[in-house]
């Protein structure tokens, strides 16, 4: 059975804006102790509003490790003007582009967990590409065209610590709407056929799959 957070950081995780239900955000808590457990940072690639980054600070400050999040905060495709998951509330109003990270932060703050989170503002590939250090978990929740998300996979889970997780959204094997398309499940596909991987966990659309070789 997953692990639960604190009442109150479950209600922080419920009130953020999001997508995540409970039962797949209480599966990525679950992970992220275990993680944690390692010694290691905690990634998250997609941070959107911070809903699901609640769940992971708090895991790293049962844990004792830093919880890092990763976006550029200017909305992936899906959530563009003119898209069903387009939020008017995020647009900022001088540029008129998307902007999240003041919403973020907000839900950081309200949630009390700001000293636990390193937020990482940029563009996935390119913050990969001068990462040097072992990650204990890494979530993939970034854009869900093949373009990004096999740029996720491809930046990130060579960084995943022997032991260590990684955790894939929005993972569906059959295509129900523009947004969810096939792109994570690919990924998870190829994660587990790399040998690198092998599957703990399946809740809803997410994925929990631990590095127990190489071959990335």
């Amino acid at each position: 059975m997953p692990l639960a957070p604190k009442p109150s950081i479950l209600a922080a995780f419920e009130e953020a804006k999001g997508f995540m239900p409970v039962d797949e955000g209480l599966a990525l808590y679950s992970a992220a102790v275990e993680a944690g457990g390692l010694g290691l940072a905690l990634l998250e690639v997609g941070t959107y509003c911070g809903r699901s980054t609640v769940l992971l600070a708090d895991a790293a400050r049962e844990t004792g490790v830093t919880a890092l999040t990763l976006d550029h905060h200017r909305g992936s495709e899906e959530q563009q003007p003119g898209w069903e998951y387009h939020d008017p509330e995020t647009v900022d109003p001088e540029l008129g582009l998307m902007d999240t990270l003041p919403t973020f932060r907000r839900t950081l703050h309200r949630a009390g967990l700001e000293e636990h989170v390193v937020a990482l503002v940029g563009r996935s590939p390119q913050v990969a590409r001068i990462w040097g250090t072992p990650l204990g978990l890494v979530f993939v929740d970034g854009g869900h065209t093949d373009e990004h998300a096999n740029g996720d996979y491809e930046g990130w889970a060579p960084h995943v610590a022997e032991g260590g997780l990684l955790v894939i959204h929005d993972v569906f094997p059959v295509v129900e709407d523009e947004f969810t398309g096939q792109a994570p499940y690919r990924v998870y596909l190829r994660a587990l056929e790399s040998g690198a991987f092998t599957e703990v966990s399946a809740t809803g659309s997410l994925r929990v799959l631990r590095r127990t070789g190489t071959g990335i």
